[in-house]
């Protein structure tokens, strides 16, 4: 028989992680990004001292996938350390939207300047090293690559872990733009395309431009409380409507953490029923896509009767 106290029932309403999986996912994550961030100082010194754009380009995109990292790692521990601070009243599932926000704000800067510079380089080209840079650029990829298996084995637990999963897809495109560089570089050398570099330079601050502001846009809808898929407040009113003359007349959703939504509901009904009564309907969804939790229902009868709330 299954003991459960209070807390253990919280946990499965809002959410419960595995504590097993997690310490593995942040484990792993912490790894991965102390190898992202020597990498990347690496990859931008050789690539300042040595004159290649690509090079540079690959190293600062590392630093805006180290960036996510760093959130990555940072809500690990801030949730942690938090997780019964009952100033957060929904908890802290908005600490990596926040900081992705100013990580990526930061970063849409950087590959302004990088485009700026290249397009300096492209006009006005200057020496390249290309033995050298093409050592650290093989270097960074494998770097990338080792990265990704760890991120993706068994035990870092990525099939699990929305937060390793993100993780795992940046270290890919990190590994992309590693390969870029490395074809310019062999291009500059073999060819005499010196621009090539430049211009894979250039590619790569597109690259972290567009990841940049993908990252603000979903963010700010997480912090405004507004990336609520309208089909998911369709669902909840077809649920609760369907089969009876009650009407929903008002949903509010908002994400409390990333695939956890808290709400509140209000209906008009003829009948004898409390919100437990649609609670209960609300917890065997499962097309919504997120969990439910910390719901409030309203129940407003179409008579003297007050209205419920719990």
């Amino acid at each position: 028989m299954r003991t459960t106290d209070a807390r253990t029932c919280l946990l499965d309403e809002h959410g419960s992680t595995d504590p097993v999986g997690s310490a593995r996912g942040e484990r792993n994550t912490r790894w991965v990004l102390g190898l992202t961030l020597v990498t990347m100082v690496v990859e931008i010194a050789a690539g300042a001292a040595y004159g290649s754009m690509a090079l540079l380009a690959d190293g600062w995109h590392m630093g805006s996938h180290a960036a996510a990292l760093t959130i990555t790692v940072f809500a690990y521990w801030y949730a942690r350390r938090h997780a019964d601070n009952p100033r957060f009243t929904f908890g802290t599932g908005k600490v990596p939207a926040l900081g992705g926000f100013a990580s990526a704000t930061a970063l849409a800067i950087v590959a302004l300047l990088m485009a700026v510079e290249c397009v300096e380089r492209l006009l006005s080209p200057v020496p390249i090293a290309f033995d050298q840079a093409l050592l650290v650029a093989v270097v960074g990829l494998v770097v990338n690559l080792a990265s990704a298996w760890l991120l993706h084995s068994p035990g870092g637990g990525h099939a699990h872990d929305h937060n390793l999963q993100a993780a795992f897809f940046h270290v890919l495109a990190d590994a992309l733009t590693s390969a870029l560089a490395i074809a310019a570089l062999l291009a500059g050398r073999s060819l005499g395309w010196t621009w090539m570099d430049a211009a894979v330079g250039l590619v790569g601050a597109v690259v972290i431009a567009r990841w940049s502001t993908r990252l603000i846009a979903s963010t700010s809808r997480v912090l405004l409380d507004a990336d609520v898929d309208p089909r998911t407040v369709a669902t909840i009113r077809d649920t609760l409507e369907e089969g009876t003359a009650d009407r929903v007349v008002d949903v509010h959703l908002w994400r409390t953490a990333p695939g956890h939504l808290a709400g509140l509901v209000s209906v008009v009904t003829h009948e004898e029923r409390g919100p437990e009564h649609y609670k209960a309907m609300l917890s065997r969804l499962e097309s919504v896509g997120d969990e439910l939790g910390h719901v409030t229902v309203e129940v407003r009868r179409c008579g003297p009767a007050q209205p419920r709330a719990v």
